[in-house]
Parts: C-alpha cells; structure tokens; sequence
C-alpha cells in the first residue's frame, strides 16, 4: 500500500529535509517514527527537498508498506514519536502510481520579512529580521516581471545541480501587514535558493537601494554574480503542493493552518 502524508515542522534544529549520515535531518525524524508505527524500516520521497533552517507547513511525502493501519493510527501513532517541532497534519492512502515529487504539479512557498526597527525575540529563526524601513508594494511591482517561463540562472545558487534553468512561475506576490511582509510564489519547480535569491533581491528594491527595473535586468542577464544577498533560511517556508484531480490527497496538500501562516492573508489560489 502506498500512503501519503501531509505534514509541517521548524527547520531551524536540522540540516534539512533529506536523509544525513552525520547531521539530523527531517527525513530521519519523520522516517524512524514511521517505522515504528509500521514495524518494519520506511523509506520516504518528499515533494520538495528543504535545506537546514528551512520550514514547512504543507510538506507532502509518501511511503510503501505492507503494514495495514487505520489513517488515525499513522497520524497519532507517528507523532507520538516525533519532536515536537515536527507534526504530520493527515494521512491518506493513494494509487500505487501516486509520487510526492513527481506528481506535483506546482509547489508554493511563503517568506516572512520582520521589517521592524528593533529585534524581536519571537521571531527569530523564523522570520528575516531585517530593520531598514521596506516598500512592500515596490517590492511586489519589480517581481512581477518574474511570472512566467524564464531561465533563472540569476536566481539559483552556484551549486544548483539542475540540468535546466528554465522554470515556469505563476504567480509571486508581496504583502504587507503590519512589520510583517510575506514574499508569496508558485512555480511548477525552482532552483537551489532560488526564493531565497528573489527576496534578496526584491529587498533591495524595497529599501530603495535599487530600481523596481533592476529585477528585470537581473532576469535577462542571467548572472547570479551581478544578484543581492541570499536571503536567509529561516525565514522560508515550503507553503504547499497541487496535484492532479482524484491524486486522493486533500486539495492544495493541505496547505498549512498554522499559526504562523494566518497572521498574514491566504495564498491566493
């Protein structure tokens, strides 16, 4: 049987999704207490690999087993063994052709700016703290440029491995409430630190050291040397995944109801 599963959790402890030999990883967390359920070894396929500090609330992984368990049993059995900041939100079983990654048709992510004049003890490791005042609907004119197919060589991290550059964005949006920004996007896939360039990128606009046109130049040059800063880890969050109609896993893979999520308005769909 191959069972799907929705899940979140704070990256900020791990050196991120995938399966470490020397460092913790989400995959060995959510992997062994799995296994413990099943009593047998489960070896999982996630739709979107996080690096260290990343988080998510709408991971979507599946696994094989021949282990026969009521959907409630996974789900409270599995995060009696978790950490506690990591949770699997719901549990379905799916076609045997269903995969995680390779049936998803697009991927969305969320980061959160804390634009604030002093640090913040709640929102550190979980939001970029970033002080110079920012324009919010500056920084949302000069992204949206960015819808579409382009090639992203600009965007992606010098050890990105992709054989290709090209990505198809659908949508890529910034709002504003209160200190709080949110940098939203949709894509059929992206590169290596991909979101995390565009944000760097899109705060300098905000802050007004760059024009709203330099993200264009930026997209035609495709040069990563000639980008901003990378933006850091721990203010992104892999926000949801979209499969094919009758996949059998709730609609937007659930895209996460935490708290952290609805302090801003909802992803448009």
């Amino acid at each position: 049987m191959r069972i799907a599963v929705g899940l979140e959790y704070l990256g900020g402890a791990y050196a991120g999704w995938q399966r470490q030999s020397r460092l913790p990883s989400v995959q060995t967390e959510v992997e062994r207490a799995l296994s413990l359920v099943a009593n047998h070894p489960v070896k999982t396929s996630c739709a979107g690999r996080t690096d260290a500090g990343v988080h998510a609330t709408g991971q979507v992984i599946h696994f094989d087993t021949p282990a026969v368990r009521p959907e409630r049993g996974w789900l409270l059995g599995a995060n009696r063994y978790l950490p506690q900041d990591i949770a699997l939100n719901w549990v379905r079983p799916v076609a045997d052709g269903f995969h995680a990654r390779y049936a998803a048709m697009t991927r969305s992510y969320r980061y959160l700016i804390l634009n604030s004049s002093v640090r913040s003890a709640l929102w550190v490791g979980r939001a970029a703290i970033w002080h110079t005042p920012l324009d919010a609907a500056r920084m949302h004119a000069s992204v949206q440029v960015l819808v579409g197919r382009h090639d992203f060589s600009s965007f992606r991290a010098a050890e990105c491995q992709s054989v290709s550059t090209v990505r198809l964005l659908e949508s890529i949006r910034v709002v504003r409430q209160g200190p709080l920004i949110a940098l939203d996007v949709t894509a059929n896939a992206f590169l290596h630190h991909m979101v995390r360039n565009i944000v760097g990128a899109a705060i300098a606009v905000g802050e007004g050291s760059r024009d709203p046109d330099w993200i264009q130049t930026l997209l035609i040059a495709r040069d990563r040397t000639l980008a901003g800063i990378t933006a850091p880890a721990g203010g992104l969050y892999f926000r949801g995944v979209t499969y094919p109609y009758g996949a059998g896993v709730p609609e937007a893979a659930g895209a996460g109801q935490s708290a952290i999520m609805s302090a801003l308005p909802p992803l448009d769909r």
